[in-house]
């Protein structure tokens, strides 16, 4: 993010938040709407299930409104409601002996194997191009898909609900909700090299699941 996008973020979470402080129900259920997905699926990742994330999410918007005024913007105010349900949400998990730290989820098959099929690449041996694309990604801009991009939309809907915990947060913050690299790594207390990792294999993980759907695998093409 430029400092010119951060100094427009600001003055909005500004904005928002002199809103909220002076009781403005509209910008509250604006700002509701606009997270409570996120703010859900994060929960999802910490406890055992929907009732207790329901009320994870409950006890977080209550902790926005009653913690307003020590929002000092020193993070974007997504991120600061992101960072209060998570801790909520690690909270709710400890009590319902399921908490687990963010870090502890790389340890769970996060690096078994390689992000993409190594047969989808030239050999080392190869004479010209080594290591290149034997069967690149297919690039999707066609009227068919188009005409799939509902059916498509649930596909990588439902990859990335079987992702683990940590690229699924990752990626559903950067492709899902449109967050920066930045931003994502300060709200998941990651290093910019961890992120770009999880990011990575996240989205090879969907692209494969898309392929399939298509039917466009090396096998099939």
């Amino acid at each position: 993010m430029t400092a010119t996008s951060h100094v427009r973020v600001a003055r909005a979470d500004a904005d928002v938040v002199a809103a909220l402080r002076a009781g403005d129900e509209a910008a509250f259920v604006a700002l509701v709407r606009g997270m409570h997905a996120l703010l859900h699926r994060t929960a999802m990742t910490y406890v055992p299930s929907r009732a207790v994330a329901d009320e994870v999410v409950q006890e977080t918007w209550l902790a926005v409104v009653e913690g307003l005024d020590r929002f000092e913007g020193r993070s974007s105010l997504r991120t600061w409601i992101f960072r209060i349900a998570a801790n909520i949400a690690r909270s709710r998990g400890g009590r319902e002996g399921r908490c687990k730290p963010f870090s502890s989820f790389a340890a769970r098959g996060e690096h078994l194997g390689p992000a993409v099929d190594p047969e989808r690449f030239l050999p080392a041996a190869h004479p010209a191009w080594p290591g290149h694309w034997a069967s690149p990604p297919i690039a999707w801009e066609t009227p068919e898909d188009r005409l799939l991009a509902r059916e498509t939309q649930d596909v990588i809907r439902a990859a990335i609900e079987r992702l683990p915990e940590s690229q699924r947060l990752v990626v559903t913050l950067r492709d899902v909700e449109g967050w920066g690299a930045a931003e994502a790594c300060a709200a998941l207390d990651l290093t910019g090299a961890n992120q770009r990792v999880l990011l990575h294999r996240a989205r090879a993980r969907v692209r494969d699941a898309l392929e399939a759907h298509l039917g466009r695998t090396p096998s099939a093409a």
